[in-house]
């Protein structure tokens, strides 16, 4: 069998595989294992060190052609889909929830494909959640890209010249992301105070020493698998009304609020902005999907009544070695379950982690939610 890794494009200079998980796999009796030229070289990782543990590198189009399984963090651009067949797998994130026309495409040519955003959430598959993986990532550098913009201080600071208050951070969701900032912004000194829906991230919050904004009467997510769900009006009003009487006290607030296949759900509005003090910082982790911010640009740096808001779903980018180190262990994590004992391709779609990450397949939809999502 031969494994083919493809380069991202400009802006992202992560790879879905690095050198050590090359040799792991080699070490599965995978024959070749084929890596785009220059791949790796964003993150740090050169030719000469992917060569060194096994792999072969080569062009595009020669990894399109003959790769049985296509991993790449990214779809594949409009020129290189047209390349590949209904043989060939190809693994990556692709976000299919969110992402009807991609999905359409993947019918279209009869595509088998895994996306490793929507592998099953459970204790089996964590070592291949990228979703954590990233998350993880975006979560703590949001908060060193808002204590760099942040004209204040972390931490308290007793000095000659007097005492400097921290500064005060709010973060608006609880998963991954949102705890990482949570840590990261105490590590850093500041006082934390974290809003979910759910009703287990509380527990987790207060753990990290923050905390836990409470909204009365949220809809019961226990058979939601850890995401979050969609709440009512009445809830909703509730809510908007608590993070504004918080927002408007903060000097940070990290959004990384969103719901699996849907638009992000506002969460400060344009009229909070307009309360908060001058030179404080948003950092929107969900402004792909909207953003949880009235004014959130997707991809850009904005400012509104003297608050910077900074748009950006792909944090994880900006820390392409370890981002990198981490995506490269998920998704041989998750190759493993493809790969025989001679090395060769065996697809087990008896296997609830290979059903349940499989998007598409012989021209069908196969993950649950991905169906319901378009049907």
């Amino acid at each position: 069998m031969i494994i083919g890794v493809l380069g991202e494009e400009e802006k992202d200079h992560r790879v879905a595989l690095t050198p050590n998980n090359v040799a792991a796999l080699k070490k599965l009796n995978v024959q070749t294992v084929l890596v785009e030229r220059g791949a790796g070289e964003g993150a740090f990782l050169t030719d000469q060190q992917f060569e060194e543990k096994g792999a072969t590198i080569a062009d595009a189009p020669t990894i399109l052609e003959k790769a049985d399984i296509i991993c790449k963090i990214h779809p594949l651009g409009e020129d290189q889909l047209v390349q590949i067949t209904p043989h060939q797998l190809l693994i990556g994130q692709f976000s299919p929830l969110g992402n009807q026309g991609l999905v359409d495409e993947f019918l279209e040519k009869q595509l088998t494909t895994f996306s490793l955003d929507v592998i099953p959430r459970t204790t089996r598959a964590q070592a291949m959640d990228v979703l954590s993986s990233m998350s993880t990532v975006a979560g703590y550098r949001a908060i060193l890209l808002a204590a760099a913009k942040l004209p204040k201080f972390f931490p308290m600071f007793m000095t000659a010249a007097g005492t400097i208050k921290p500064a005060k951070v709010l973060i608006l969701g609880a998963g991954v992301a949102g705890l990482q900032a949570i840590a990261t912004s105490r590590r850093l000194g500041a006082v934390v105070e974290a809003f979910d829906v759910r009703a287990a991230a509380k527990e987790e919050v207060l753990s990290l020493g923050a905390k836990f904004v409470e909204v009365a009467g949220a809809t019961d997510d226990t058979s939601a698998g850890g995401y979050a769900v969609e709440q009512t009006e009445e809830y909703k009003k509730k809510q908007a009304a608590l993070i504004q009487d918080h927002a408007i006290k903060s000097d940070v607030i990290i959004c990384t609020a969103q719901i699996p296949g849907r638009k992000a759900p506002l969460l400060i509005q344009e009229a909070t902005l307009g309360k908060m003090n001058p030179g404080s910082v948003v950092v929107d982790l969900a402004a792909s999907t909207g953003g949880n911010c009235a004014l959130t640009e997707n991809n850009k740096t904005v400012q509104a009544n003297g608050v910077w808001i900074i748009g950006d779903s792909n944090l994880a980018k900006n820390m392409p070695a370890d981002a990198s180190q981490m995506f490269g262990k998920n998704m041989t994590n998750f190759l493993k379950l493809l790969i025989d004992k001679e090395g060769g391709m065996h697809l087990n779609f008896e296997d609830d982690l290979v059903k349940g990450t499989c998007v598409t397949h012989q021209g069908q939809i196969i993950n649950e939610r991905v169906k319901r999502q378009f049907s």
